[in-house]
């Protein structure tokens, strides 16, 4: 574990966060509230990174307190910042992909509201 990443969380972490932020905000964006529904959706995305950072966080200290323990001196590879910008990385591309859909949901909204010949 301490030289490899973890693909279980990166799984659970590209696909829950998305879907979670994207549920919570569906019934704002269509309530003509896109600016409440992405920042809500935008605290799902990133408390989730922040969680899987700290999570990993307290990993790498457990495996490295039991390297010690066990009288060796490890070192994680990839380097705990590596860890921590993929997770940061992927909770930023989660929010761009929210406020994209938020762009084509709000469009289709205020369209909606018009005749289809005047659109």
């Amino acid at each position: 574990m301490i030289d490899h990443l973890n693909w279980y969380w990166l799984w659970w972490s590209m696909t829950v966060p998305l879907a979670g932020g994207l549920a919570v905000a569906w019934p704002f964006w269509l309530r003509k509230q896109p600016i409440f529904g992405n920042l809500v959706a935008t605290i799902v995305t990133f408390g989730w990174g922040l969680a899987m950072i700290m999570r990993e966080h307290i990993e790498l200290d457990r495996l490295i307190q039991q390297c010690f323990a066990d009288g060796d001196v490890c070192f994680p590879s990839p380097s705990a910042f590596t860890r921590f910008a993929i997770y940061a990385f992927i909770a930023l591309t989660e929010t761009v992909i929210v406020f994209s859909v938020s762009l084509t949901i709000e469009t289709r909204v205020r369209r909606r509201g018009y005749a289809p010949e005047w659109r």
